[in-house]
């Protein structure tokens, strides 16, 4: 991954969306690695999979609490705010 200066973004903004098409780009300030500018194709694959990976979770999770018998009624039961 390419690593350009934020003074360097500044001067050159159009040549840095433009290499993000290919490649992230990593700005550095002071040393230090503080954003990357990344295409709106890789964008949406990172928030795909973010969501497919919740989505793969959740199931297990809510597979795991079936096979333990816990239904609906069950944890609303223990939601509730009643102490009876």
């Amino acid at each position: 991954m390419k690593a350009v200066a934020a003074t360097e973004v500044k001067n050159r903004l159009g040549a840095i969306l433009d290499a993000a098409q290919r490649e992230p780009i990593v700005i550095r300030r002071q040393d230090r690695d503080i954003a990357v500018v990344l295409s709106m194709a890789d964008y949406d694959r990172l928030r795909s999979a973010n969501a497919r990976a919740f989505l793969d979770l959740r199931n297990e999770v809510a597979t795991e609490a079936a096979k333990a018998g816990l239904t609906e009624e069950r944890l609303a039961e223990l939601l509730s705010d009643d102490d009876t």
